[in-house]
């Protein structure tokens, strides 16, 4: 898949793979046109520690597949683990971190801005 085309249908694809692989409360934040470093981010929680690792592991096989770049990845610690797609980034947390550092209302706050005018 080519970086920035068809985001929905991108989105849509590792939505499905996190939530077959019981990926819980998984959330989408559109940001395009936003002043974001990304267009897309996805959240989502793991039930433990091992179970980020393995989350990671699924989308780095199954999206390279589809021709998918993961640009970096962050897995130091599996409280939360943060792959780059580019365009689009993939936070995996543990329950407790997903709750302590609340990216959400951060994310829900940037998507509220005005889209930039150029």
């Amino acid at each position: 898949m080519t970086q920035t085309k068809n985001l929905p249908k991108r989105t849509k694809i590792i939505t499905e793979l996190l939530d077959q692989k019981k990926a819980e409360n998984i959330d989408v934040f559109n940001l395009e046109g936003k002043d974001y470093i990304v267009d897309c981010v996805i959240i989502a929680t793991a039930m433990a520690g091992k179970h980020s690792y393995a989350l990671l592991d699924m989308l780095k096989s199954e999206l390279k597949a589809l021709g998918e770049v993961f640009y970096s990845t962050d897995e130091e610690s599996e409280d939360w683990i943060i792959a780059d797609l580019g365009d689009i980034m993939i936070h995996i947390f543990t329950e407790n971190h997903r709750k302590k550092f609340n990216l959400e209302e951060f994310l829900t706050k940037i998507k509220k801005q005005e889209s930039i005018q150029i």
